[in-house]
Parts: C-alpha cells; sequence; structure tokens
C-alpha cells in the first residue's frame, strides 16, 4: 500500500456520525439513574448511540491510517496503538482509544453481559473520552491540511 490522501468526504461523515450520536446521548435523561430508567428505551438506544458513536470514530482512525500512512489494521483495538506510533494522537490518547475499542468488542459479543447501570456510567462519565479522541485526529487534521483530498 501507497500512503494517499485522506478522503475528506468520509472525515466529514465518520466526524459528524461521532457527534452526531454524542448529542443523542446527551438528550437523554441522564441527570440520574432513575430518570435514566424511567423509560427502558433510554438504556438501549444509550447502548446504540454509544457503539454506532465508537465505531465511527475507529472507522475514522481506520481511514486515517490506511489512506495517510499505508497502514492496515485488523483489529479495532490495534488503531489506537498505530496512530500513537504515526503521532496522529500521543500514547496516553492511545490507551484510551484501546480501551474504548475493547469496550466496542464487549458491546457487541458479550452485550448480555452490560447493565444497565454500566450503559448510564459510560454516558455520563466515560463519553468525554470519545470526545477527547475525536478532537485529538481533528487537531492532526488540521495541522495537516496537505493529507486531505477535498475534492468531490
Amino acid at each position: 500500500m501507497t500512503p494517499m490522501h485522506l478522503r475528506g468526504s468520509v472525515v466529514a461523515e465518520r466526524v459528524a456520525w461521532v457527534r452526531r450520536m454524542l448529542h443523542s446521548i446527551e438528550k437523554l435523561p441522564t441527570d440520574t439513574f432513575e430518570n435514566f430508567m424511567a423509560d427502558n428505551r433510554n438504556a438501549a438506544s444509550a447502548e446504540s448511540y454509544l457503539r454506532r458513536g465508537i465505531e465511527a470514530l475507529l472507522d475514522l482512525g481506520r481511514h486515517v491510517l490506511a489512506k495517510g500512512f499505508a497502514v492496515a489494521t485488523t483489529e479495532y483495538k490495534e488503531i489506537g496503538l498505530r496512530l500513537s506510533e504515526v503521532q496522529v494522537i500521543s500514547k496516553d490518547t492511545a490507551v484510551i482509544l484501546q480501551r474504548i475499542a475493547g469496550y466496542r468488542n464487549r458491546m457487541v459479543h458479550f452485550y448480555h453481559e452490560i447493565s444497565n447501570e454500566e450503559i448510564y456510567n459510560l454516558c455520563t462519565t466515560n463519553i468525554k473520552d470519545i470526545e477527547t479522541i475525536l478532537q485529538a485526529i481533528l487537531d492532526w487534521l488540521q495541522e495537516n491540511p496537505d493529507k486531505v483530498d477535498q475534492t468531490i
């Protein structure tokens, strides 16, 4: 593989998707667990928004690696490490992304082990980790505009 330009449309779509999922979580009643569980659809919605936001973030990272650096990844948990190696994100941020990727895998494969309390806690205390990683990638893109093809 040869490094190429990132597709601006792909970047924009993934960023918008992550932000839309985070915004949807923010609109849920998360002031207390009781309010969150007043409608059992909130937990299911939160889990879906969280998983899809994480997947879009990981897909963005994979796109940066594949197009910008010709680095292929086969596992979601690799993406953070590889982004750190090419200096898109810091090592500390990579550790957080690896943990998030592992959690995404747990959501998909061990969904029956995840409680509503766990989803609530993730949405109220850990959601900022996704924002932090997204911002780190956006900062790198801002510093490296020559890596992005903006043509349609």
